[in-house]
């Protein structure tokens, strides 16, 4: 039995596009690489735009996906945001933020979507915002039905990235620490990937 046409959107923030990551990887890539090493017949589309906020990124989120996923006999979109909203001279309301999911598996229903939360940064004010953010938005999934991958305390506890994080831009980890951010996500997604969809009403 020969192994579904998967074809998965990455969208996101400059987490998702890999910002920072020397080998040009991120975490998409990993779990990309990860999923054609476990045999699944994936094609990805990192779709990550810097700066993004959740809004921003679910506004284009359709357009940009629909072209890529037409064709595939499994399509899937994995959207990952939180921190740009909580950015000091953004902010928006967590009412906002979880709108923005809300709006994104209607847009792309009945194509099953996964959520990854934001990661930590190096600035404790906002990481309360973050961690804030990072419950209500898998309170919301949880509602929705949306699978949920959380990443927020693990990065907040790990010296690797913190470290990579305070020498760098302040947010953005190295290769290492995009490998620890793959190895929370990969699991899960790629567990996700293997199991037989779960459609939602277009």
């Amino acid at each position: 039995m020969t192994s579904p046409d998967v074809r998965v959107c990455f969208a996101g923030d400059s987490f998702v596009a890999g910002t920072g990551d020397a080998t040009a990887l991120g975490w998409v890539g990993r779990v990309a690489a990860a999923g054609l090493a476990r045999g699944i017949d994936l094609t990805s589309y990192n779709l990550g735009v810097r700066g993004a906020t959740s809004v921003q990124v679910v506004r284009r989120l359709a357009i940009e996906a629909r072209p890529r996923l037409t064709a595939a006999e499994d399509p899937r979109v994995v959207v990952s945001f939180g921190v740009n909203d909580t950015l000091p001279d953004v902010l928006l309301s967590t009412a906002e933020s979880l709108g923005a999911l809300r709006d994104a598996q209607h847009r792309m229903a009945p194509v099953p979507l996964l959520l990854v939360g934001p990661p930590a940064v190096d600035d404790d004010a906002q990481n309360l915002r973050i961690r804030d953010l990072d419950a209500a938005l898998e309170r919301e999934a949880a509602l929705l039905g949306v699978p949920f991958v959380g990443v927020f305390a693990a990065t907040a506890a790990a010296e690797v990235w913190r470290r990579a994080v305070h020498v760098g831009d302040g947010f953005h980890p190295d290769a290492a620490g995009y490998a620890l951010l793959a190895g929370l996500v990969t699991g899960p997604i790629l567990d996700w990937l293997a199991a037989p969809p779960v459609r939602r009403p277009a």
